[in-house]
């Protein structure tokens, strides 16, 4: 089965402006996503609507495909991208441009999804750390998910699942096992021609999670549970603390 790796990339952003390009410990965020991608994926392309990240993505030899920037989401961008790509990969993964320390591990775990024949998606979650206390927990920014046995999700919300009768709430997270989504996803390439033309269902309206749209249409969302730390960039806070990190750990 061949894999394609993809990375949606906007320059225009709310909180931080530019962030593909922010510079972390001599190199461009973008690029340290592209690099670990790489090492583990034969094909890996940026898709972008901004030529200042081709332009990046170009000088440190990587391959960028220019986008429409009227996409709503990564997920139509990564499709498009797909299309002008030129690929016949069979599956392809989306990888968050915000976050540069990407596990090679992480895609690994999300490849290996694909050897059960009934993956349409795949994505990863991982075990809620309990010493982080419920006030983490109930992140509405941190989607929790639910799965069964088979590792097939059941359900994500931004609420607290499972719900735990008859316990405070503070001691939940020491009564039943959570699980936290971790945004990376993979989709079998025909499966993502479908969803781009799926309309917003009413649980991602409730919601805002564009994956309660492909459970509502039918769709089996496979899971691979990770351990693998990440740092995602969403502020110029962030990305302080990922300068840091990359410092202290000598990437």
């Amino acid at each position: 089965m061949e894999f394609i790796g993809i990375i949606p990339a906007r320059f225009a952003s709310t909180r931080f402006p530019g962030k593909p390009l922010a510079d972390i410990c001599g190199m461009p965020m973008i690029e340290r996503v592209y690099r670990r991608a790489a090492a583990v994926l034969p094909q890996v392309c940026v898709a972008t609507d901004d030529i200042r990240i081709a332009e990046a993505v170009d000088k440190f030899g990587g391959r960028a495909i220019m986008t429409s920037d009227r996409h709503k989401s990564g997920t139509d961008r990564c499709f498009e991208a797909y299309s002008l790509s030129g690929s016949d990969a069979e599956v392809v993964i989306n990888i968050q441009g915000d976050e540069p320390f990407v596990s090679p591990d992480q895609i690994n775990r999300i490849m290996s999804c694909f050897s059960d024949s009934e993956t349409d998606i795949a994505t990863l979650v991982r075990p809620f750390d309990v010493g982080q206390g419920f006030k983490a927990l109930e992140n509405p920014n941190t989607p929790k998910v639910v799965f069964g046995k088979d590792m097939y999700a059941l359900y994500f919300s931004r609420s607290v699942i499972p719900y735990v009768r008859g316990a405070e709430t503070g001691k939940w997270p020491a009564v039943t096992p959570y699980y936290t989504h971790v945004g990376m996803y993979a989709y079998r390439a025909s499966v993502l021609e479908r969803i781009v033309d799926m309309p917003q269902s009413s649980l991602e309206l409730a919601e805002s999670l564009e994956q309660l749209r492909w459970l509502q249409n039918g769709l089996k969302i496979k899971v691979a549970i990770t351990d693998s730390p990440t740092i995602g960039i969403d502020t110029p806070e962030d990305l302080q603390a990922a300068i840091e990190f990359c410092k202290q750990n000598n990437l």
